[in-house]
């Protein structure tokens, strides 16, 4: 059986997608960039910024699940800029810290010209 997530928490997915789907005891999110769901504006304008508005906009995707940060089983992550992967690894070790399983790539664009998207697998 598959369920939907949805939660206004979160930013409302920009195309034809869901915030994140169950599915046999995992909770699979689609990638949350930095946007702000109460403006809808993406409003930092550096790494760390916008990494802490994804790990938010994540947070929230888990909690609306039903599970949580220290759930994580995989994350993959994408920069624009591997130059910010150090910067980017700092607020991200605030909200993982079970260390989970990751992937971390850098990537010629993003939606909304952001720099940095994440997606995880959690357990539910």
């Amino acid at each position: 059986m598959i369920d939907k997530v949805s939660t206004e928490k979160a930013p409302a997915a920009i195309g034809p997608y869901s915030q994140a789907v169950k599915c046999g005891g995992l909770l699979f999110t689609s990638g949350q960039i930095p946007i702000n769901p109460a403006s809808g504006n993406v409003e930092a304008a550096d790494i760390k910024g916008q990494t802490e508005q994804v790990m938010k906009n994540l947070g929230e995707v888990l909690r609306a699940a039903g599970t949580s940060y220290e759930k994580a089983v995989k994350t993959t992550c994408f920069l624009q800029n591997m130059e910010d992967f150090a910067a980017f690894n700092e607020v991200y070790a605030k909200y993982f810290t079970e260390k989970p399983a990751r992937s971390c790539v850098a990537v010629k664009a993003l939606p909304k010209g952001v720099l940095c998207e994440v997606e995880v697998i959690a357990e539910l």
